[in-house]
């Protein structure tokens, strides 16, 4: 199958649906058609709730694309790369729509910053999670603020240092990433449904105002993922980043 974003509406609840076929990673176009499509589900009167998701099963978002990352040869690419990780947190971070995360596997990275980014995620006894930045060389900068926000310090500084380590839904659960955690994708879906259905039944302008509320104190994310872009689209540049990405590709 090749790469998509799509957006379905149906009964005032739009669904948003990305893929790739190297494990739902994230290039450059995907993540802009990403940031793209909540801002205009945001602006979308037909639409009062958000579910953001991803293709195929056992695996959410592998992350940032290697093969893209190898590929970066300035500053001003890097920055470039790493502000569509930015884009899309700023997007959901703006979007007057409460936005329900469904993550059906494991997650990585920028996959963590884009659940971290959900204002409700739900998820599968699956939805392993890992901040995998350290070990190649770089750190989880742009995606930060939205994990840490999420999870508190101290456990985003654990997934942070412990970049090779797996922790498990029950683990992201009781910290605060997933809302909830299910047995199976079919019980999660079931779930999913009914809060989506009863969002969309609830007071658009009450939302709205819950929602600015809620991320209240993140104004300036503008800017400060602007500056952690810039860092970490340096970084990429050493060689010993791209040794290191060129192991992982090889694995």
């Amino acid at each position: 199958m090749k790469e998509y974003v799509k957006l379905t509406k149906e009964n005032g609840i739009g669904i948003i649906e990305f893929f790739h076929p190297q494990s739902n990673s994230l290039p450059s176009n995907i993540l802009s058609l990403i940031a793209e499509t909540i801002t205009k589900s945001g602006n979308d009167k037909d639409i009062k709730v958000i579910i953001l998701k991803s293709g195929g099963d056992r695996v959410f978002c592998a992350g940032a694309s290697f093969d893209e990352l190898v590929s970066i040869k300035s500053e001003e690419e890097g920055e470039k790369f790493f502000s569509g990780f930015a884009n899309v947190i700023n997007a959901a971070r703006k979007c007057p729509k409460f936005i329900i995360g469904r993550v059906q596997g494991k997650t990585v990275g920028g996959g963590v910053g884009m659940a971290s980014a959900t204002d409700y995620c739900f998820a599968t006894r699956f939805a392993s999670a890992k901040l995998s930045e350290l070990a190649i060389g770089i750190g989880p900068f742009v995606v930060g603020p939205a994990v840490e926000r999420k999870i508190g310090t101290s456990a985003f500084s654990a997934m942070t240092i412990n970049a090779t380590r797996w922790f498990d839904a029950k683990w992201a659960r009781e910290k605060g990433l997933y809302s909830e955690v299910f047995d199976s994708t079919e019980e999660m879906d079931k779930e999913i449904n009914i809060l989506a259905t009863i969002l969309s039944n609830s007071n658009p302008e009450a939302m709205k105002g819950l929602k600015k509320v809620m991320w209240e104190g993140t104004e300036h994310w503008d800017q400060l993922l602007k500056e952690r872009a810039i860092s970490s689209g340096t970084l990429v540049l050493s060689d010993f980043t791209r040794n290191a990405i060129n192991k992982f590709k090889q694995k």
